[in-house]
Order: C-alpha cells, then sequence, then structure tokens
C-alpha cells in the first residue's frame, strides 16, 4: 500500500502546537503516512511563537495530497482574507481524502465553503468570531474535536493531538492510534464529546 501524503499547511504566524503536535502522532508511523510541509512559497515561514518552519513545497507546485492538516493561530485572521491561500485550500480540499484542523484553523476551512452544512468546532476562545463570520457551518461548541464525512475538527491547539489520533483510528484502526499515544506518552482523550474549555469566555 502506498502512504498517506500529508500537506501540512503552513503561513505566517500559525500556531505551533497546532502543526507539530498532530504531526508527531502521524510520525509515529512514517511507513504509513509521508509528511510535507506546504506555504505559498517554499522557503521559512515564521510562526506565532517566533520559530520558522521550513516550507518543503509551495502552492504552485500543483501537489494533491491524501489528508491536509490546517493549524491555526492569530494568522487565520489575514489568511482568510487570502485569496491565494483560499484558493489553493479549496483546490487541495477538493483532492484530499480526509480535510482536518485544528484551533482557528477551521476559520480558513470555512472560508472555502466546504463546511457549509456540516459540523464543525474551534478554539472556544475564538469560538463566537469564528463562528459569526461563518453562520452556514453547524458549529459545535461542545467538542473536543469534531468528524463530519472527510472533516476532522480541532478545538484548541492541544485538541489537535486528539484529533490526530483519531484520524489515526479512523485510517489504521484503533490500536494503532493507541501505540501511538503510549509511544508519545501522551493521554489520549477518546471522546470527542469531553470538552472541559466548553464554556471558556470568548477572547476580546
Amino acid at each position: 500500500m502506498s502512504k498517506y501524503k500529508i500537506a501540512a499547511l503552513i503561513f505566517p504566524d500559525f500556531e505551533m502546537l497546532d502543526l507539530y503536535g498532530p504531526l508527531e502522532m502521524f510520525s509515529m508511523y512514517p511507513d504509513v503516512f509521508e509528511i510535507v510541509t506546504v506555504a505559498e512559497r517554499a522557503g521559512p515561514v515564521r510562526a506565532a511563537g517566533g520559530p520558522a518552519t521550513v516550507a518543503q513545497a509551495g502552492f504552485a507546485d500543483g501537489d494533491a495530497y491524501d489528508v491536509l492538516l490546517v493549524p491555526g493561530g492569530a494568522g487565520t485572521r489575514a489568511g482568510r482574507e487570502d485569496e491565494t491561500l483560499v484558493g489553493w485550500l479549496t483546490g487541495a480540499i477538493a483532492k484530499a481524502r480526509i480535510t482536518s484542523s485544528v484551533c482557528t484553523g477551521t476559520a480558513l476551512l470555512a472560508a472555502t465553503g466546504a463546511l457549509d452544512g456540516r459540523r464543525a468546532t474551534t478554539n472556544k476562545l475564538a469560538f463566537d468570531r469564528v463562528a459569526d463570520d461563518r453562520p452556514q457551518v453547524d458549529w459545535q461548541r461542545s467538542a473536543r474535536w469534531v468528524e463530519d464525512g472527510p472533516f476532522f475538527t480541532a478545538s484548541g491547539v492541544s485538541a489537535g493531538c486528539d484529533m490526530a489520533l483519531a484520524l489515526i483510528a479512523h485510517l489504521q484502526g484503533d490500536k494503532a492510534a493507541t501505540d501511538a499515544a503510549l509511544w508519545a506518552e501522551y493521554t489520549w482523550n477518546r471522546d470527542p464529546d469531553d470538552d472541559p474549555f466548553a464554556n471558556c469566555k470568548d477572547e476580546d
């Protein structure tokens, strides 16, 4: 069986754990998942926390990916108005088997229209802002992550690890996900409805 090719989208001011938490889980199976960092142009892209991550591929390369991973972060505010980014993401979603997002990365998915009529969630500290921007989405305030068809959307930051493990279970079975959590010494929250942050106040 060929590998699942994962496009890990990066853009200026993305949130580091949104990206690297899930990627750490996928990286436990290098024979199953091939990870490629993708940005508008190949080269370094600065995270919100400061360090840069190198994009291995650019939008113009035209590659197709089996799985998309879209992180959140402060950069999503500008990103959802970026026609180049939203246009690439729209096309990539159409070709992908699974599309996933973490935190406010869901705002970028929502901007493509792909989540209209579907259930999704996002960071609870930005929930109302994101939801108000795209009311056509069936936003779930109380959810650690949400699976709806080919879309997996996670709540804030660390929830991406739980979602990634759920995605691994979806593609490779529960034992693969359980083992990945063990190898990472991570306590996997298996219940998508167990959301201890559901009642957190939105940011100003």
